[in-house]
């Protein structure tokens, strides 16, 4: 093989012409636009030359002259728009080659072992997967924004006909041993074959700057762009994607012979990471974020997670063993910084906060987690259950902020009132912090990932209750906070975790029934009548 010219014998020659049927739609608009001029033309001549004498053709050469200028200009606009129109663009941590030498050697070695293109760059995104990106559009030979880590999103990745950027999943790096990032890397980077042919390139760019002119088209006054933008991607939405579908054939044809027997090992790791991944997000990350805290190493933690995975589900049995070999983040200069980057931007894009640190917005290590996060979460929900509980008292009772006042209501009157309070608090609460990240995060706004399902009131007063119960222990029964890398907060006694909390706790809200958590109190040694310290 020889670079790019050897591409049609891995298979692009289907891709090919998929991209020639994206590019024929391109010239039949190209050719509708200029048709009404090329008539002007026509009836224009044959006035000059007296072919065309008398009534009606002055008003009917007028008239298509108009029409024609009209085409013109509308054409020329739309044309203008998806050519200079920003299409969408993963937000990444950007790498410069001096930040991870390293990695980008592996990536080389690997374009060289395929004879593909090498990636123009690479760069980092906090979830499980990769792919190239094309960042060459007109829009993007601008330098845009800051650097993360050094390198930027200007630079190699921008110019015109640089190849794609390859981006990574951040956790792969943390978890995956060097030999298995390259295997499960062999493929994607050998898409940088067919990605370099022109045509497929040209068929590219169209499609996205008819994307982003989709997008163009719904602000004021360019409203009428949509409408064309959104007929050509219909008319070539079939070819790009059977276009694409054999660019990804293509490219695993061509990384058949690199590594092939780890990588169906390495594919494995990648689910594995995908479980952790999410349960180290909805979990521990999650409840951080709420309160304005983000944790700063989440790949590290990422490994942490799926170390106690390994240990618990013996489908995953053995997979610890390869924790001896060199971790792909080795590939990094400084993995702690990019990790930091990283954890920043996973916390932007799955939960919305502002893309730079602040008062409201810091960092916590994970030593410090169990104190700043998970003792602060207790009693902060404790502190809204108790002010539920007061709003529905009468003005008389006593507000005491004990175990034993919520084991009295809920075993005396329906948990549904108080239930209903705490989502209504909830609800009103999350409208001004959610008003603030928007603003925060101004015209660089992101949507907001759920992470998790909308609960029941139910549930969210069982959570309530477990935090009260928690602060409780923790205040009169030297309970500790704790953190378990799968499952998020939990309490400690006696330095052993107690997971059998949930249980008593939902006997009193769905049953009525407190005698099982007061069999829990008695054992632990907690007292349901002394105040529990509040936030």
């Amino acid at each position: 093989m020889s670079g790019t010219g050897s591409i049609a014998e891995v298979g692009t020659p289907s891709a090919r012409s998929r991209a020639l049927a994206v590019l024929r739609v391109r010239s039949r608009a190209l050719a509708v636009g200029l048709l009404p001029a090329a008539l002007a033309v026509v009836l224009v001549s044959a006035r000059t030359t007296g072919r065309l004498a008398g009534d009606p053709w002055p008003a009917v050469t007028l008239a298509v002259c108009a029409v024609a200028a009209f085409v013109l200009l509308v054409g020329g606009i739309f044309a203008a728009v998806v050519l200079r129109a920003s299409p969408a663009m993963t937000p990444t941590v950007p790498l410069s080659e001096s930040a991870a030498p390293d990695l980008y050697r592996l990536v080389r070695d690997l374009a060289d072992r395929m004879d593909v293109p090498a990636p123009s760059a690479i760069a980092l995104t906090p979830d499980c997967d990769s792919w190239l990106e094309d960042r060459t559009h007109a829009a993007h030979r601008r330098a845009r924004g800051r650097t993360l880590i050094s390198g930027g999103a200007g630079g190699p990745e921008t110019e015109p006909g640089a190849a794609p950027v390859l981006v990574i999943g951040s956790p792969f790096l943390w978890w995956m041993r060097v030999a298995e990032l390259r295997a499960v890397l062999a493929p994607v980077v050998a898409g940088t074959g067919p990605s370099a042919h022109p045509d497929i390139a040209d068929a590219r760019g169209f499609v996205r700057g008819l994307d982003a002119a989709v997008d163009v088209g719904g602000r004021r006054f360019l409203g009428w762009i949509g409408v064309p933008a959104r007929l050509l991607l219909r008319l070539c939405r079939v070819d790009a994607a059977e276009m694409e579908r054999g660019v990804a054939a293509a490219a695993s044809d061509r990384a058949q012979g690199v590594d092939y027997a780890l990588r169906i090992a390495a594919q494995e790791q990648v689910g594995l990471a995908y479980a952790g991944w999410d349960r180290l997000l909805t979990r521990v990350a999650l409840p951080a974020w709420r309160m304005g805290r983000w944790p700063a190493h989440l790949d590290a933690g990422v490994v942490s997670a799926l170390t106690e995975l390994s240990r618990r589900d013996r489908l995953a049995d053995g997979f610890t063993s390869r924790l001896g070999e060199r971790p792909a983040c080795d590939l990094l200069d400084q993995p702690g910084a990019v990790d930091e980057a990283a954890s920043l931007l996973a916390a932007r894009l799955f939960h919305g906060g502002p893309a730079e640190p602040g008062p409201d917005w810091s960092p916590v290590d994970w030593a410090a987690y169990p104190e700043e996060v998970v003792d602060r979460k207790w009693r902060t929900e404790a502190a809204r259950l108790l002010a539920a509980l007061d709003a529905l008292s009468a003005p008389s009772a006593p507000a005491a902020s004990t175990v034993e006042r919520v084991l009295t209501h809920l075993a005396d009157a329906d948990a549904d009132a108080l239930a209903g309070r705490l989502s209504g608090d909830l609800a009103r609460e999350s409208v001004p912090a959610v008003a603030a990240a928007a603003a925060g995060r101004g015209s660089d706004a992101l949507p907001l990932f759920p992470l998790e399902a909308p609960r029941s009131g139910r549930d969210l007063l069982a959570d309530h209750v477990v935090a009260l119960v928690c602060c409780a222990a923790v205040d009169s029964a030297g309970g500790e906070p704790g953190l378990d890398w799968l499952d998020g907060p939990v309490l400690l006694v006696a330095g052993v975790r107690r997971a059998d909390l949930a249980g008593p706790v939902l006997s009193l809200v769905e049953d009525r029934d407190p005698g099982p958590l007061r069999d829990w109190l008695a054992e632990v040694g907690v007292r349901p009548e002394k105040p529990v310290r509040l936030v």
